[in-house]
């Protein structure tokens, strides 16, 4: 399926996995902050609400993709699992999330490794959940991505992917466009002094694909019981699969 590229600097040179590496190493220092203060702490009820669908297989080994400094990671930890992996392409975001385990205590348990979500380090069937948050709409090829994240899982696995979506109804539709025009962008420049990351988002955004297209991706790509749910009026959507 032929898709419009969103990359965050738009560089011919490079591809936009670079691109997005290269911005999250840029805003790594600043992104937990802008990150809770920007959604006001509602992606924290999103990540309770994507973890109670993945508590339905009992994980104990998680791959949290995407991971950044490893929220979704913690998260899982309500689920008491025996071994939590969160893989991210920014090296950046990594040294952060291992500097918050260490002091949070997590570091046993959650592990924090370099990796690429096209082609992932592990073994077939070897997790019993997968997580990603507001992760795969940064992908570079979206379905090798999401083909990698069901060969890893066991069958029977779940995986459970949290993204951004477009409202589609008054108010929230109005409302979180003024936001994610305006709001955002001007907060996160300011904040991250990264010109081009969080004008990235709303653009990004506006060209993944989301719902029932979403979901036809997942069905074709072997996922089984594929599942939509819209979260705070459809600001995000929690998408789940087995295998």
């Amino acid at each position: 399926m032929s898709r419009i590229e969103v990359k965050p600097y738009g560089n011919s040179d490079k591809s936009k996995k670079e691109e997005v590496a290269e911005m999250f190493n840029n805003i790594s220092k600043k992104y937990d902050f802008l990150n809770h203060f920007l959604s006001l702490g509602i992606d924290k009820i999103w990540r309770r609400k994507a973890i109670n669908i993945l508590k339905e297989v009992n994980p104990k080994k998680i791959l949290d993709i995407a991971t950044g400094t490893g929220d979704f990671a913690i998260a899982s930890l309500k689920l008491n699992p025996t071994e939590v992996i969160g893989i991210d392409i920014s090296e950046g975001m990594l040294a952060v999330g291992r500097e918050k385990m260490i002091k949070r205590k997590f570091d046993p348990i959650i592990k924090m490794q370099l990796g690429d979500s096209e082609d992932l380090p592990f073994e077939d069937n070897y997790f019993d959940g997968l997580t990603v948050g507001f992760g795969v709409r940064n992908f570079e090829h979206l379905e090798i991505g999401l083909a990698e994240m069901l060969r890893v899982i066991r069958v029977g696995g779940k995986v459970v992917i949290l993204e951004f979506s477009k409202p589609k109804k008054f108010p929230v539709k109005q409302g979180y466009g003024f936001i994610s025009k305006y709001i955002i962008p001007f907060f996160g420049k300011r904040i991250s002094k990264d010109d081009k990351a969080y004008a990235y988002l709303p653009e990004s955004i506006a060209a993944f694909p989301e719902g029932k297209e979403m979901t036809d991706i997942l069905s074709s790509l072997g996922y089984k019981n594929v599942k939509a749910q819209l979260v705070s009026g459809g600001i995000a959507t929690i998408y789940s699969g087995t295998k």
